[in-house]
């Protein structure tokens, strides 16, 4: 029977080191695995949906925002996205703009403005480009800029011809060339 004494304690102390060890194992690889994903999205920074953000925000990386913003962004070159939850209040300034979620304030951007099908903007917009989706709410003014490196190109031959078809619109092309 000592011989089945010594096999059981073994077996009932083995056990005990084994769960102890596991559980901090697993608790190191989850405590890593965020710090990964940060650096992973160190090219885009976060504002989640339970943040709330009054005053100005400037910088050089991109902006992803799930939360609710007052004031304005300057992000000159880089990508600001609202998200579906996003609530701002703000001028945008941006490379390019990505609408999900609520916009109330002018953007300007030096590439593209997108108003996705769920998202919603009041306020001018200035941009070489701009796409709203089907469903997507827009009001203000629309200002096209001309993209400085293709200033040269294309629309050097569009602009002659689209200004007729643009004035009843509202796209103004005459004061831009």
């Amino acid at each position: 029977m000592s011989a089945m004494w010594k096999p059981s304690q073994a077996g009932t102390t083995s056990p005990n080191p084994t769960p102890e060890p596991a559980r901090p194992a697993p608790t190191a690889p989850v405590a890593e695995a965020p710090s990964r994903a940060q650096v992973g999205t160190a090219d885009q920074a976060t504002i989640g949906k339970g943040l709330f953000v009054k005053g100005e925000i400037t910088g050089t990386e991109s902006l992803y925002i799930d939360g609710k913003v007052e004031g304005s962004i300057n992000l000159p070159g880089n990508r600001v996205t609202i998200g579906r939850n996003g609530q701002v209040t703000a001028n945008v300034t941006a490379r390019e703009v990505i609408v999900l979620g609520k916009v109330k304030g002018n953007v300007s951007a030096t590439d593209r403005v997108d108003i996705r099908a769920e998202g919603a903007l009041s306020g001018d917009v200035a941009a070489a480009r701009i796409s709203i989706e089907d469903g997507a709410f827009f009001k203000g003014g629309i200002d096209i800029r001309k993209p400085e490196g293709k200033s040269a190109g294309a629309p050097n031959g569009i602009g002659a011809v689209p200004p007729p078809a643009a004035a009843p619109t509202g796209y103004d092309t005459t004061k831009l060339v």
